[in-house]
């Protein structure tokens, strides 16, 4: 779906806000960072971040748009701890370079219904074999989504790509930290997520 376009949404303005454009590397040698990729407009990482106030959280958000408004909520919030990135995933080694995640949240990602589509898909095994550069030992990927194909099916990647899923619930209970996009669909359906960390290799 196209992004409305915010008149704001500058590049010059996503600097001030303190949003990172540019590839650098993360604080050297943080392995506790809880990152979000595809963080939309922010409702669930900036609650999160508040609520843990001595954790550092990282939220990419490659769509400029949507980028300015999760930006916005992190300084009206004035949370220190949140670093907004607005690139595309696969870049994201260049950010975690000495640092590392303890968890990857994958939340509402854009399913790719179409066949020929499902490459873009953020659990594919080709994204997913990319997060094992970002993962410090023990760390897992959280997938939290409505649609129940792409859900089944990113239980056999994980498997495909040498992930235990370690924990699976096709009917997540609500709680204090969800997307805009999930209070919304709740209304409509169950929730699906699972968790999973990489196999020893």
């Amino acid at each position: 779906m196209r992004q409305k376009k915010i008149k704001d949404a500058t590049i010059e303005n996503l600097l001030d806000l303190g949003v990172w454009i540019e590839a650098k590397p993360i604080s050297n040698k943080v392995e506790n960072i809880f990152m979000e990729i595809g963080s939309g407009k922010g409702q669930f990482i900036t609650s999160l971040a508040k609520a843990n106030p001595d954790r550092l959280f990282v939220a990419v958000e490659k769509e400029q748009n949507v980028c300015y408004r999760l930006a916005q909520k992190r300084a009206e919030m004035e949370l220190d701890n949140l670093i907004v990135i607005m690139d595309d995933a696969e870049n994201l080694a260049n950010y975690f370079v000495d640092s590392k995640a303890s968890v990857i949240q994958l939340n509402f990602s854009d399913p790719w219904p179409k066949s020929r589509h499902h490459k873009r898909r953020l659990t594919y095994p080709t994204k997913l074999n990319l997060y094992k550069q970002l993962l410090s030992h023990d760390g897992k990927v959280i997938l939290r989504t409505d649609h129940l194909e792409l859900f089944n099916d990113s239980l056999e990647y994980f498997i495909e790509a040498n992930y235990q899923i370690i924990a699976s619930d096709l009917n997540l209970p609500e709680s204090d930290f969800m997307t805009e996009y999930e209070v919304k669909k709740r209304k409509n359906g169950p929730i699906y997520q699972l968790e999973a960390i990489v196999k020893n290799e």
